[in-house]
């Protein structure tokens, strides 16, 4: 997709448990946040809600990693999430995207309200059943 073009105006957020500084960049060819591979694209949504999820889910990088939400900004096209937009929520109402640009981390979010352990632990629980049926799949 074009830059002119863009699907959403933002601003743009990434959760993690990596600790990262205000101009790096998020960039494709790394670990996924959600499964022990590397991923081909570098995924960021422009709801709060959904970058919560992402942080709280989020594997660890390390013991007793924090979660962290940033705000970022893409440097190149994106598109629509097809894990989420295709499968799960059609016309995107978790504004989630991808891209294989990278995104340059602009600041981050110093304090948000977590979901509650059990919201937290019912989603984890889901994921796993996800995971046991083969329906976890990420296309990357």
């Amino acid at each position: 997709m074009d830059r002119n073009d863009v699907l959403d105006p933002g601003p743009f957020f990434h959760g993690t448990k990596a600790e990262l500084q205000v101009g790096d960049l998020l960039k494709s060819g790394h670990g996924s946040n959600f499964q022990k591979k590397k991923s081909n694209y570098i995924y960021f949504t422009a709801s709060l809600e959904a970058a919560k999820w992402g942080a709280e889910l989020a594997l660890p990088r390390c013991d007793g990693s924090k979660e962290r939400i940033y705000v970022v900004e893409p440097t190149g096209e994106f598109e629509n999430d097809p894990n989420l937009t295709d499968k799960r929520f059609p016309g995107n109402p978790t504004r989630s995207y991808r891209s294989k640009s990278p995104l340059r981390i602009v600041a981050e979010l110093s304090s948000w309200e977590r979901h509650s352990e059990e919201q937290i632990s019912t989603m984890l629980a889901s994921l796993a059943k996800l995971r046991e049926e083969g329906k976890a799949v990420i296309l990357d």
